[in-house]
């Protein structure tokens, strides 16, 4: 987008248009989507599960290094596990943060934080460029998010309490609907903690496979 659309509004973050906007921040939110790339949360009763098309690895690379950094720090400093909102909170602060400053520019990510918490159990978070933060029984980021949600919303009507295997079922049908195609196993990535397992983990393309059979039986 060329800077002139934005009336010269667009050179600074801070500074906001006659209309109220901030353009930079609006950029790093359309950022986002022009990646072509649609990710799902869903959360169930005992789990947490989030799938994603296979061009961008999940909780890789330099965020996530400083993310664990931040982890070790808070258990070093407080003798315990940082907790999901918490984490989600440090991120969005730092993604903020990114807004404030004419030397920097908002981060065109949104970020999907889930994991266990000891009293709240399953968590999902969702934090944007903006610096915003929600918690999330489902959700969704990318080019089709809007449709997404609007399946998820569906599913979630009755606030179901999913076992492990709906949970993920659930995220990766969301994620066919709105792309509308059944793709194989190598083709998505998708990413589980569970209560009884509260580690992050990447399911095996067997694994993955196995759900997209259950799926496919069920419809």
């Amino acid at each position: 987008m060329s800077r002139g659309s934005g009336g010269g509004y667009d050179r600074h973050i801070t500074i906001f248009s006659p209309e109220g906007r901030l353009f930079q921040v609006e950029y790093a939110f359309k950022a986002v989507k022009a990646s072509g790339i649609t990710s799902i949360g869903v959360r169930g009763k005992d789990s947490v599960c989030v799938v994603t098309q296979k061009k961008v690895p999940l909780m890789r690379g330099p965020w996530s290094n400083k993310q664990g950094t931040k982890q070790l720090s808070f258990r070093f400093r407080y003798g315990y596990e940082m907790p999901v909102d918490v984490l989600a909170r440090w991120i969005a602060d730092k993604s903020q943060v990114y807004t404030q400053h004419a030397y920097m520019r908002p981060l065109g990510v949104v970020a999907m934080v889930l994991g266990i918490d000891d009293e709240k159990g399953p968590q999902l978070f969702k934090c944007d460029p903006a610096g915003h933060f929600f918690g999330h029984k489902a959700t969704s980021a990318g080019l089709k998010e809007q449709e997404a949600i609007n399946f998820l919303e569906k599913k979630m009507k009755n606030d179901p309490a999913f076992s492990y295997e709906e949970t993920v079922q659930t995220a990766i049908s969301a994620l066919q609907s709105v792309l509308q195609e059944d793709f194989k196993a190598n083709e998505i990535e998708v990413g589980v903690v569970r209560k009884e397992n509260p580690v992050f983990r990447v399911l095996s393309t067997e694994e993955i496979d196995e759900h997209l059979t259950a799926i496919s039986e069920r419809d």
